[in-house]
């Protein structure tokens, strides 16, 4: 007889509970590694945003991502775990467009180089060498774009090994050399991600590693294949590779240029898409009618992806994980704060003009602090406002006794002297016009400390020359000294009080100016400045109001600026104010004896399009007789609008004045409509200025923002019945002071 054995009968059931009890264990240990595609399609990227927000609606982990131009940008913020709804927001509030531009802004270039902006507003990247011209690449050096990529990096900025992101990621760039792809799985993150958008033909190639790099969409614009080397199981591709034109659709140049660029990414595309397993996701946004360019769109194409994601619901859900498993994996791949980084050392690349010394004074970070990368940021903004340098980064590595900080710039290649151009027009329809051409020729670097030789010449109805010599007196250039010489022409107008012209005089300056000035924090200068020379009444024309002949001039003037505008002739933010005080006196060369004060505020705002501006512009004469060469004048385009250029001559002027204007149509040309106010005069005396006496000006004005400054129309009546119409290019609010 067989004995009973209770462990036989159990043990089967033991099994079982265990099986069971391990189930979970089982299938995490089981579940497929998912790789995520990003495919390259410029502004269309952002469809692969609405993508990410699905897969976690729907709890479909990632473990790995890789991404080609665009979807690299994208892959890498999620990759370094950035949630999805702060790429959303980022992307909707960066401002686009100054990816596309070198240029940081006018408000980082020092007040000097401002004060040149109205005059000489074009710098096409024209070098002058001893063996002839010399032009720029023409391409974008990325300058902008690469702190762009720096803030949005932040957090990963000290993670040189990508596995070790929150999610394994790689992105996709082409060997310009080989048109080979460069899978990129190390090394400073942003860099990555800027070598992979590198457009050919717009982005200049990334230097890494002893190749030039470019936009990955070259070579693969779909690396499917870089994901199962990864070891992938499961791929969800995201493409947006553009479709191919019709060919009633092709008769531009442009669009020829744009399908022979879709022809050769279509290509590669296809080539990784017969990759795809049958358990893979392949994920394809309606984006008709959207282009590569179409930055400002991002809501709707966020959108376009996430509704595309959702009709593959049926695919993902195999993938989706339960929401304690999904909470554990968001914990995971949760973005670490990347602290306090305590700066141990600071490099800077080795420059081949100015010392280094150059670069150390005006980068205020200091060694044993942590990384103010705001502060920093800035600084390397001031730094290439100087127009020195093609390009100037900055990137972090971390090392044992802290993080190590590297400068890197690297000088333009078609320096170190530059020529700048510029025109300036305005016509009021009754018989006043002036008409100017301006070119510059700025010679840098002349000596160790940064020494400049610049002479600007224009010709037209306002002739004027110009040399000086700028000679810093320190690495920082908070200390400087100007030597300079000059010659200019006016012709005005003089008025009776009916408003009819009564002379017209020529007057020619002839000057010598030696100032010593100081910066003041980035935004101020203050100079003081001895000139000495003469003024000429050459032509008079009508009733004679000054004997014709020579007046010397000689004197000091001490000059301070805060120059903080965001644009020269089309300012939406910021403020400018001068103040200048002269004092002309017999002993410094001078036939008259006179003390003047010159004035102007300046403050600009702008909220949704709606810019609204106010101005205050004075002068006066506090002492003694300065005759009519140094008149102030008043009158023409925004200057008391409804009245003829100098229509408002006097030793003394105040002017008030307000502004409205709307933008539309868009940040690549924008055009816009306004009106102003303007209140002022100008008088013999300040014992007979009063706002009794003073005229009105009413304007209406409309006009497009061009690389030449603003080209306006408008439309002044004031409060005597009169109006007049003008056609203006180039008006800057800062020439009235300087």
């Amino acid at each position: 007889m067989s004995q009973c054995n209770p462990w036989g009968r159990n043990v089967p059931r033991l099994i079982a509970v265990i099986m069971i009890l391990l189930a979970p264990l089982a299938s995490a240990e089981e579940r497929p590694k998912v790789g995520l595609v990003l495919s390259g399609g410029g502004a269309k990227g952002m469809a692969h945003v609405g993508v990410l927000r699905v897969l976690e609606e729907m709890r479909v982990p990632v473990d790995l991502v890789v991404g080609t131009s665009a979807g690299s940008a994208v892959g890498a913020l999620y990759a370094s775990g950035m949630p999805v709804s702060d790429i959303e927001q980022r992307f909707i509030e960066m401002d686009w467009l100054s990816s596309f531009r070198d240029d940081p802004g006018r408000v980082y270039k020092p007040v000097r180089r401002k004060q040149d902006d109205w005059r000489f507003p074009v710098v096409p990247g024209i070098g002058v060498r001893a063996d002839g011209l010399r032009v720029g690449g023409g391409l974008i050096a990325g300058q902008n774009l690469g702190f762009i990529l720096n803030e949005l990096t932040h957090n990963a900025a000290l993670v040189e090994d990508f596995d070790r992101l929150p999610i394994p990621f790689r992105a996709v760039a082409t060997d310009l050399e080989t048109g080979e792809q460069v899978v990129i799985g190390d090394g400073n993150l942003s860099e990555a991600i800027r070598a992979s958008m590198s457009i050919p033909g717009v982005y200049a190639p990334v230097e890494r590693d002893g190749q030039l790099l470019v936009d990955g969409g070259v070579a693969n614009n779909l690396p499917i294949s870089v994901a199962r080397d990864l070891g992938a199981d499961i791929i969800i591709a995201v493409d947006i590779t553009d479709s191919l034109m019709e060919t009633d659709e092709l008769r531009g140049a442009f669009s020829v240029v744009g399908q022979l660029t879709t022809i050769m990414t279509r290509r590669n595309t296809d080539q990784q898409l017969d990759l795809l397993a049958e358990d893979d996701v392949l994920i394809r946004p309606d984006l008709e009618g959207y282009t590569s360019a179409d930055f400002y769109d991002a809501p709707v194409l966020f959108e376009l992806g996430a509704s595309s994601a959702r009709e593959h619901g049926v695919e993902l859900r195999p993938l989706a994980l339960s929401r304690k498993a999904w909470a554990d994996w968001r914990d995971s791949v949760s973005a670490q704060d990347a602290g306090a980084r305590i700066v141990s050392r600071i490099e800077i690349e080795d420059s081949r003009r100015l010392a280094r010394d150059f670069l150390k004074e005006r980068i205020r970070q200091r060694i044993g602090e942590p990384l103010d990368t705001a502060r920093l940021e800035a600084d390397l903004k001031r730094i290439y406002g100087l127009g020195y340098y093609e390009i100037v980064s900055y990137s972090t590595s971390s090392l044992p006794e802290g993080t190590v900080l590297t400068i890197r710039v690297q000088e333009k290649s078609w320096g170190p002297n530059y020529l700048s151009f510029g025109l300036s027009y305005e016509d009021n329809f009754d018989g006043e016009t002036r008409f100017n051409l301006a070119s510059s020729l700025r010679m840098t670097e002349l000596n160790a400390l940064g020494g400049e030789w610049q002479t600007g010449v224009q010709l037209g109805t306002e002739p004027w020359v110009r040399s000086q010599w700028y000679q810093p007196l320190d690495y920082g250039y908070e200390r400087f000294l100007v030597l300079g010489g000059e010659y200019s022409r006016d012709t005005f107008s003089l008025f009776d009080a009916a408003g009819t012209r009564v002379t017209e005089v020529d007057v020619t300056f002839r000057k010598a100016d030696l100032a010593l000035g100081m910066e003041i924090g980035g935004n101020a200068e203050v100079r003081l400045i001895y000139a000495r020379g003469y003024a000429t009444v050459d032509e008079q024309i009508g009733q004679p109001v000054a004997p014709e002949g020579s007046v010397h001039q000689g004197g000091l003037a001490v000059q301070l600026v805060h120059d903080s505008l965001d644009d020269t002739f089309y300012p939406r933010d910021g403020g400018f104010a001068g103040l200048r005080g002269r004092f002309e006196r017999e002993g410094l060369g001078s036939d008259r004896e006179f003390d003047s004060v010159t004035g102007l505020a300046l403050g600009t705002g702008s909220w949704k399009g709606l810019t609204l501006t106010g101005l205050v512009f004075g002068h006066a004469v506090t002492r003694g007789t300065p005759g009519i060469e140094n008149a102030v004048r008043l009158g023409g385009f925004r200057r008391l609008s409804a009245y003829a250029p100098g229509e408002i001559t006097g030793d003394n002027a105040l002017m008030v004045s307000a502004y409205a204007s709307q933008t539309f149509g868009g940040p690549l040309l924008p055009w816009f409509v306004g009106a102003g106010f303007e209140a002022g005069n100008a008088w013999p005396s300040l014992d007979e200025a009063s706002w009794d006496s003073s005229v009105k000006s009413s304007s209406v004005f409309a006009g497009v923002d061009t690389f030449l400054g603003p080209v306006q129309v408008a439309a002044a009546y004031n409060n005597e019945d009169n109006w007049t119409a003008y056609l203006n290019i180039g008006f800057s609010f800062t020439q009235l002071f300087y």
